[in-house]
């Protein structure tokens, strides 16, 4: 059985842990105080190990679930001679490279807040010094929260954009659409209601189909239709281009974050 052992006991490393299966992976979590690691640790059914130490001593894998300006210190403080895996947002693996040995095996994975209910989009990637064999089983431990994409470690600005502050720009469409049933007269609580169904099939929809999203559109707009009037008045509002500007800006925020 596989060791995990998370380094961080917060809100990620819970949910994540949460999706784990028990008899397939031997798990334990160390955090800043064993008091609370340990209230964390029997909450999830795992182990709380009494020390960073411990842990990665134990551990066949271990998950720095830490936040970014913390890893340093522990990697400073702590050799762990084992495949590293970083959840820390901004910290590149040349990053993690300038703070650990030449052959260390490090795996960078951005899980996005889906994982909270093993919904998670998230993307991973990995130096040279880590064999197919780790990869394919960190790789799984991931899929147990949702889906998992090996990218091009240029690429994660961009899929910080589109799965990790997403979330909170389809959060703010489902918003506004429910405000608009209420200005027509229907309950917020209801109206939200169905938007979020409703967002949730259309993107089942798109996932099940081999058709591009522009195609859906024009299924369900009839000519001289409802739909297409609303259509027409998003292109004359700069809706994609609007959408577009959106993800720049978080792409450009985070490169300005990483230099």
């Amino acid at each position: 059985m596989i060791a995990i052992g998370f380094i961080g006991a917060g809100k990620m490393a819970s949910a994540i842990i949460n999706g784990l299966d028990k008899d397939k992976f031997n798990i334990q979590i160390s955090g800043r105080t064993l008091d609370t690691t340990q209230k964390t640790a029997h909450t999830l059914g795992i182990k709380a190990a009494a020390s960073h130490t411990e842990l990665i001593e134990s551990s066949d894998i271990v998950v720095l679930a830490v936040k970014p300006h913390i890893i340093p210190s522990i990697l400073a403080a702590y050799q762990i001679n084992k495949p590293l895996v970083s959840i820390a947002a901004g910290m590149t693996l040349s990053d993690l490279e300038a703070l650990t040995t030449s052959k260390q095996p490090l795996i960078r994975v951005m899980p996005n807040i889906n994982a909270t209910i093993q919904k998670s989009t998230t993307g991973i990637t990995r130096n040279t010094n880590v064999s197919d064999s780790t990869f394919a089983t960190v790789t799984a431990i991931f899929e147990s929260i949702g889906s998992v994409h090996e990218l091009a470690e240029k690429d994660f600005g961009t899929f910080t954009a589109l799965a990790g502050s997403s979330p909170a720009y389809i959060y703010m469409f489902i918003d506004a659409m429910s405000r608009a049933g209420v200005l027509h007269g229907m309950p917020k609580d209801v109206s939200t209601k169905i938007v979020a169904e409703t967002v949730l099939a259309s993107a089942e929809m798109l996932l099940s189909s081999d058709l591009n999203p522009w195609t859906l559109v024009d299924n369900v707009s009839s000519p001289g239709g409802t739909t297409v009037a609303g259509v027409v008045s998003l292109e004359q509002n700069n809706f994609v281009a609007t959408v577009i500007d959106a993800i720049t800006a978080t792409v450009d925020k985070n490169k300005a974050m990483s230099n």
